[in-house]
């Protein structure tokens, strides 16, 4: 992509109203617009943000077992009425009546009507265990929304149901979302470290929430520092093996981290001292187990081998799709703006002329844009005509990971600049060497 045909309106003041370093960023980065309070348009860059976050999450939930669907944002409140739901939300939900009349609301989670549709079509043991997912946007209207997307009223959300046959089946569903949740985490470049928490309106008794440690999080956390150093990295996981599974959350839950709603002073004492850490996270995602809360009062059933018919023992599991490109900003950046992670950035790669018009620097950039996209990369490519302090200046907000520098004085030699956003460290090579460098990094990502 070429910069000077791109839409990439990125500002040079900091917008008054943000207070926190991702809403800042993603203002100054062209990535968002807000259009009323708690409500953004995703520009271009942040859109592809988005949109490589989404699919990591779609790759680990399909390979975890789990099947996509699409629900509707409206959802009838009769619903919700079933559950005894309706009343007790509070006014974060957002109702409303079509012409006639009908109540309905804008939702701010799936429960009910997931059930709806596994009561219609599932009615026997056969057809479990089954868990259903979707990535859509929500809305819940907070009474003070702020921080940008980290606390906005609109947000897009994955959020997965599991059906199973009793609470052993349901229990091993609720550790593979653990598992895949780690797994989706760690290609986007973050430690989220599981806390045992609150279940709050969802219900149930089972329940961790994943806490990317930020300064600015709302949660207090309380945290063994041991267990940021636990990675799942390269291993297999078979996640059909129900003991393999559950020894992977053991190994990620045995250590001390709970957030401040959960805290157990005396647990937390018995940390050694060295080890005991006081800090904020950032809530990215919940998984959740809590039975028959939903299916008894909505008939959502199945036979059993001996004939009997029982409710189903069911879960819900969120990932807050657009919230974390916040946390990931929040988790990595500097006082010059956004440094991504390989595995979610918008561009892998910035290609920069410091001699704009030039038949020699020109040439060679051209010839990079096509190795790298012949690698299946993708470049932006700043041809603009531009002073380098600007141009250096944009990659630095945007926070491409890899920047390659074409100049004059390095072409003499046949050499361009591979700088890592990162370390801010520089080699020199030929164009060819740049593009196959960069082709092995994201090999891994």
């Amino acid at each position: 992509m070429r910069l000077s045909r791109y839409f990439l309106p990125v500002l040079k003041e900091t917008p008054s109203e943000a207070q926190i370093a991702s809403h800042r960023l993603m203002l100054r980065a062209g990535m968002i617009r807000q259009q009323a309070a708690g409500i953004y348009s995703w520009l271009p860059l942040g859109f592809k943000v988005l949109r490589r976050i989404e699919e990591i999450v779609h790759q680990e939930q399909v390979r975890a077992g789990h099947i996509p669907l699409l629900m509707p944002t409206l959802q009838p409140a009769d619903l919700w009425r079933e559950s005894g739901r309706y009343d007790d939300y509070g006014e974060e939900m957002l109702r409303i009546q079509d012409r006639h009349k009908r109540d309905l609301l804008y939702g701010p989670t799936n429960e009910e009507m997931i059930t709806d549709i596994f009561r219609t079509h599932v009615g026997s043991y056969r057809d479990l265990p089954l868990t259903l997912y979707h990535i859509q946007w929500k809305f819940r209207d907070e009474i003070r929304p702020r921080f940008g997307v980290m606390r906005g009223r609109e947000f897009l959300m994955k959020d997965g149901y599991n059906f199973d046959i009793d609470k052993d089946a349901a229990l091993h569903a609720y550790n593979r979302h653990m598992v895949a949740y780690l797994r989706t985490y760690e290609r986007m470049g973050l430690t989220a470290i599981p806390m045992r928490a609150a279940s709050g309106p969802i219900g149930g008794d089972n329940t961790h929430e994943f806490l990317v440690l930020a300064s600015t999080g709302e949660s207090e956390v309380f945290y063994d520092t041991a267990v940021t150093d636990l990675k799942l990295g390269a291993r297999k996981v078979d996640y059909d093996n129900r003991d393999e599974v559950s020894a992977i959350c053991e190994e990620f839950t045995s250590l001390y981290a709970r957030t401040d709603e959960t805290h157990d002073e005396a647990a937390f004492a018995a940390v050694p001292e060295a080890r005991r850490k006081v800090g904020r996270g950032i809530e990215v995602g919940q998984i959740f187990y809590f039975g028959t809360k939903y299916s008894e009062p909505m008939g959502a059933t199945v036979v059993t081998p001996d004939g009997s018919r029982v409710p189903v023992h069911m879960g819900s599991h969120g990932i807050g799709v657009s919230r974390l490109v916040g946390a990931i900003i929040e988790a990595s950046h500097d006082d010059r703006g956004i440094i991504w992670p390989e595995g979610v950035t918008p561009f892998h790669a910035g290609i920069v002329n410091l001699k704009q018009g030039d038949s020699a620097t020109g040439g060679v950039c051209d010839q990079l844009v096509a190795g790298l996209e012949a690698a299946g990369l993708a470049p932006l490519y700043d041809d603009r005509e531009e002073r380098a302090g600007a141009k250096f200046a944009t990659m630095d907000l945007i926070g491409l990971p890899w920047r390659i520098t074409v100049g004059p004085r390095g072409l003499a030699s046949g050499k361009v600049e591979l700088t890592c956003r990162r370390s801010g460290e520089s080699d020199e090579m030929s164009p060819e060497a740049a593009v196959e460098r960069l082709r092995e990094i994201y090999a891994h990502h």
